[in-house]
């Protein structure tokens, strides 16, 4: 099984970027817990971050071509405001979870909009880091065929 996980702008800052919404733990560190995850479950896991929206949607479509068979996707600031993230998912028809690392629900309105919810099979948000080890779990569930998210 591969799955990819996708983050967008300023998830490289985590531990620096407002530590009470995303807490202290560093990028680096939170993608060797999901590296060591994976491989205990024997999960090809690929981690992919850029501050560029059409990085992004390039490397979504990418995972079509590569086989990928499921997506965790952080789009931070890009949750609220592109269609284009939307729609690359929406074409590569690849199973996908929204994470969010803080309660998006309990913060700013403009927060309360996610262009990707509606397509993806679930949202998992304000579980911290932790969100993408429950993210990897659905996903595998999912196209193992235990649960309908």
């Amino acid at each position: 099984m591969k799955i990819l996980i996708i983050n967008g702008p300023n998830l490289n800052m985590l531990g620096i970027r407002e530590p009470s919404h995303y807490g202290r733990e560093t990028y680096s560190s939170l993608c060797g817990r999901i590296e060591a995850y994976c491989a205990e479950r024997g999960i090809e896991a690929e981690l992919y971050q850029s501050n560029h929206e059409g990085a992004l949607v390039d490397r979504i479509q990418q995972a079509y071509f590569d086989g990928v068979d499921g997506i965790v996707i952080n789009p931070g600031a890009y949750t609220h405001t592109s269609i284009a993230l939307r729609d690359a998912l929406s074409a590569v028809s690849i199973p996908a979870v929204e994470i969010h690392i803080s309660a998006v629900e309990t913060r700013e309105a403009f927060r309360q909009i996610s262009y990707i919810r509606d397509i993806c099979i679930k949202t998992i948000t304000g579980h911290g880091t932790d969100g993408y080890l429950e993210a990897i779990d659905c996903l595998v569930a999912v196209l193992e065929g235990k649960s309908e998210s």
